[in-house]
């Protein structure tokens, strides 16, 4: 299964780009992370292996996720009409999965971010899954996607939220 969304954050590509990168940040946009911690390597580097749990209502799921590329390195000065990569596979039991996502300004103060969703079953649960609810792998992109603008640019924290 494959899938891209996007949107538009009313920021500057290097602001949001840092902001993304930052472990720090992670709980607040990234609803339902219970844990993110680097096994080996430094967060968001490449080649960075981490235990990531995130719960979304009464299911857990655990897996492992690697950084399989950061372009640029540094994500200070950034030259004008960059591309900036973060890509990354997730494996868990009976999936697994890889993210690239593309960050560019679209003018001068505001940032396109693009992300591309695979995902591979296996495991007959699993497969069940993918094959009866594609959409929701989607919609939960998209949130995490609109949970991330609504912490860059206004400070929201998904911590906080009356869901």
């Amino acid at each position: 299964m494959k899938y891209t969304v996007s949107i538009e954050i009313a920021l500057p590509l290097e602001t949001v780009v840092q902001l993304l990168a930052d472990s720090a940040h992670l709980p607040k946009w990234l609803r339902g992370l219970v844990l993110h911690e680097p096994l080996s390597g430094v967060h968001g580097q490449v080649g960075t292996r981490s235990r990531v749990v995130m719960q979304m209502g009464k299911h857990k799921f655990e897996g492992t996720e690697t950084i399989t590329r950061r372009e640029p390195a540094d994500l200070r000065g950034i030259p004008k009409g960059s591309v900036v990569h973060f890509d990354r596979e997730i494996v868990g039991e009976g999936m697994w999965s890889a993210v690239r996502d593309r960050l560019t300004e679209a003018g001068p103060e505001t940032t396109l971010w693009v992300s591309e969703s695979e995902y591979r079953f296996s495991g007959l649960l699993m497969r069940l899954v993918g094959l009866l609810m594609p959409g929701s792998f989607r919609k939960q992109s998209l949130q995490h996607m609109q949970d991330f603008k609504a912490f860059a640019e206004q400070g929201k924290d998904v911590r906080e939220a009356k869901d």
